[in-house]
């Protein structure tokens, strides 16, 4: 896991009807920068990037394929990539492919739950729909959650889904449209959201609530010290690079500024860096792009990249973004 920083607690309510609810928690996963110029590690990579980029579920549907399969759908999936059709694929093009494809991703993700929370099908969902869909069970049952003194209870994820709803609601009316609740969702995405990830991933790691995030706090957000031995040398780095670069003034914290630019870099691109390690670790002839031969002679890498959603690229309606 070194190189890679699990930041960005994204919460998203689910609940079945006439049950009790439950609380899935998620995150965002922020690409290293370095990693574009990092020899690729054929040994270990190839299944983090199927979780990381596919999420673990579809990962494990695309496991399922043989070579032949696989490799037959990446086909057809870079004649789509190749917008010129002049038989190469660039870093333009795979960039432009990995934020369709996350576009894509998000507003599938919303229209999937949209039903379940516009409880009265105006096509918006009112605050109160969603913390009804969504608390429904606790608050007719709060007695059921006294002892519940878990970071992400109930109690503790109704307030703070109300600030993040709140501010996903540009025109203050209480009900979200298909882009506030795009934005409620999937803050990350949305650039009037940013404050509220800072706040969220630092209430998520700030254990003793003093509002700043040590390197304590850091390290535990992403590594359990649970046997005692030594720290695994990832770790090591860990400390080294929150020192060195995420404690900007040297006070031996994280405040909210310097939260900001650790998982949020104004010079960062997403999708430009992973497209940037895409032809990086399969451009045999390093002339900057790719032929499909290129593509399909490293295949496996691109099972786990967002550039190669199979399992919907290929039955979904192309032209809807």
């Amino acid at each position: 896991m070194a190189g890679f920083s699990l930041v960005c607690a994204v919460l998203l309510c689910s609940f079945v009807a006439n049950a009790k609810p439950t609380l899935r928690k998620e995150r965002v996963i922020y690409h290293d920068p370095e990693l574009s110029r990092q020899a690729y590690d054929d040994g270990k990579g190839h299944q983090y990037d199927h979780e990381v980029f596919l999420g673990k579920e579809e990962a494990k549907t695309f496991d399922q394929l043989t070579p032949e399969e696989s490799k037959d759908r990446l086909s057809k999936i870079v004649d789509r990539i190749d917008g010129d059709t002049d038989g190469y694929i660039t870093t333009a093009e795979l960039k432009a492919w990995i934020k369709r494809v996350q576009k894509r991703y998000v507003f599938e993700n919303v229209a999937k739950v949209w039903t379940d929370y516009d409880l009265n099908k105006d096509n918006k969902i009112s605050w109160d729909e969603y913390k009804q869909a969504t608390y429904g069970y606790y608050l007719a049952n709060p007695e059921e959650f006294e002892g519940d003194t878990d970071q992400f209870s109930f109690k503790k994820m109704l307030p703070r889904d109300e600030r993040r709803f709140k501010t996903a609601d540009l025109n203050g009316d209480l009900a979200a449209d298909k882009e506030e609740f795009m934005a409620f969702l999937h803050p990350e995405e949305f650039e009037h959201m940013k404050n509220i990830v800072v706040l969220e991933t630092l209430e998520d790691i700030d254990k003793n609530s003093d509002g700043h995030v040590d390197e304590d706090e850091y390290i535990a957000d992403m590594f359990a010290h649970e046997d005692g031995g030594p720290e695994p040398d990832w770790v090591k780095t860990e400390r080294e690079q929150f020192s060195d670069f995420r404690d900007l003034n040297k006070d031996g914290k994280m405040d909210q500024d310097e939260i900001r630019h650790w998982i949020m870099p104004e010079d960062y691109d997403h999708a430009q860096a992973e497209a940037r390690h895409l032809v990086y670790e399969s451009d045999q002839d390093k002339d900057q792009k790719l032929t499909k031969e290129e593509i399909l002679e490293n295949w496996n890498m691109f099972v786990g990249s967002q550039a190669t959603n199979y399992g919907e690229d290929l039955t979904k309606n192309h032209d809807e973004l």
